[in-house]
C-alpha cells in the first residue's frame, strides 16, 4: 500500500509538475527535490522535514517534487522547473547557469569533501598509475563525482587522460558495488570507486582479495542550490533559512548529513576541472 502511494506520488510530480511551475512563476509555490540516488520513497522521506522547515521559517510556499532519473532531475533543474535541489557536485556543475549553490553538506569523518579511490586485485600487475595505460577500467559512470571524477583530476595530474590512454567501462545501472565485482571477478583491471564504498562490500567478497592502488583528488560534497531567478526578497529567506538549520535538527537526521555549511558556487570549480567545464565566474 505504501510503495503504491508514492508511485502515485511520482506519477502526479511527472504529469502535473508543468501546473505547479506555472505557479511557482507567480510566486505561489517553489518545488524542493534531491537528485534520486536512492528509490522514490526514500528522497521522499529525505526530503520532506527540509520542506516542513523551510515553509514554516520562510513563510512560503514549497512543495517537495520527485524525479525518477538523474538526467530528468537535471534537466528540471536546468529548466528551473525545481527551484531548491540537493545534488552531487557533478550534477550541480552541469546546472549551475540556471542554479547557485548557497549550501555544501557536511557529512562523516571527511566532513565537506570527500575522494575516490583506484582499485585492483591484489595480485594485479599493475602498481602505479602510469601502469593503467591501456588497462580496462570500471567507473561508476561519468556523473559519478566519487566512482570517475576525481580519479580522472588526478590521472591529469599525470598527465594521463583517461578516456583517451584506457579503455573505460559504465558499470551496470552504475552501482559502486557492480565496479567492485568486476575488478574481483578479473572482468577488468582496475576500478574507480567513491573511497567510503569498499568498506561496505566485505559482506559480499573478500576484502583482502582488493588492492586501493591509489587515492584520489579531493572534491567538494553535495550542493545545496537555488534557482538564481527566484526574486531578490524570497531568495533571501530561503538562502538564511537554509544556513539557520540547527546542528541537532530533524531536517539534517533525515538527510543523514551531520550539518550545511555555507558555499557558493567557486567551491565547484575542481568538479569544473575535473568534467572539463569552464566556470561561469558568477561572484556569489
Amino acid at each position: 500500500m505504501l510503495r503504491s502511494k508514492f508511485f502515485i506520488m511520482a506519477l502526479f510530480t511527472l504529469f502535473f509538475l508543468p501546473t505547479l511551475q506555472l505557479q511557482s512563476a507567480t510566486g505561489a509555490t517553489y518545488q524542493l527535490s534531491m537528485l534520486p540516488r536512492y528509490s522514490t520513497e526514500e528522497i521522499y522521506n529525505r526530503i520532506t522535514p527540509l520542506v516542513d522547515y523551510l515553509k514554516k521559517a520562510t513563510g512560503l510556499a514549497i512543495s517537495p517534487t520527485l524525479t525518477s532519473t538523474f538526467d530528468q532531475y537535471t534537466k528540471q533543474l536546468q529548466n528551473g522547473r525545481i527551484s531548491i535541489g540537493f545534488e552531487n557536485p557533478y550534477i550541480y556543475v552541469l546546472a549551475s547557469k540556471s542554479h547557485e549553490a548557497v549550501a555544501m553538506a557536511v557529512k562523516g569523518a571527511d566532513g565537506d569533501k570527500f575522494r575516490g579511490i583506484i582499485i585492483t586485485k591484489t595480485d594485479s600487475p599493475i602498481h602505479s598509475l602510469k601502469d593503467l595505460k591501456g588497462k580496462r577500467i570500471s567507473i561508476v559512470g561519468y556523473s559519478s563525482a566519487g566512482g570517475y571524477l576525481s580519479q580522472r583530476l588526478t590521472l591529469l595530474e599525470e598527465n594521463i587522460d583517461v578516456n583517451k590512454d584506457c579503455q573505460v567501462e559504465e558499470a551496470p545501472e552504475n552501482k559502486q558495488e557492480n565496479v567492485v565485482f568486476s575488478v574481483f571477478t578479473g572482468d577488468v583491471d582496475a576500478g574507480f570507486i567513491r573511497e567510503s564504498a569498499l568498506s561496505r562490500m566485505e559482506q559480499y567478497i573478500s576484502i583482502g582479495a582488493i588492492r586501493v592502488l591509489a587515492r584520489t583528488a579531493w572534491l567538494p560534497n553535495w550542493a545545496l542550490s537555488v534557482r538564481r531567478s527566484i526574486t531578490g526578497s524570497d531568495k533571501e529567506k530561503i538562502i538564511k533559512a537554509i544556513r539557520s538549520i540547527p546542528k541537532d535538527s530533524p531536517v539534517l537526521k533525515a538527510l543523514h548529513i551531520k550539518a550545511f555549511r555555507p558555499a557558493n558556487d567557486r567551491d565547484y570549480d575542481p568538479v569544473r576541472e575535473a568534467a572539463g567545464i569552464l566556470s561561469i565566474q558568477t561572484a556569489n
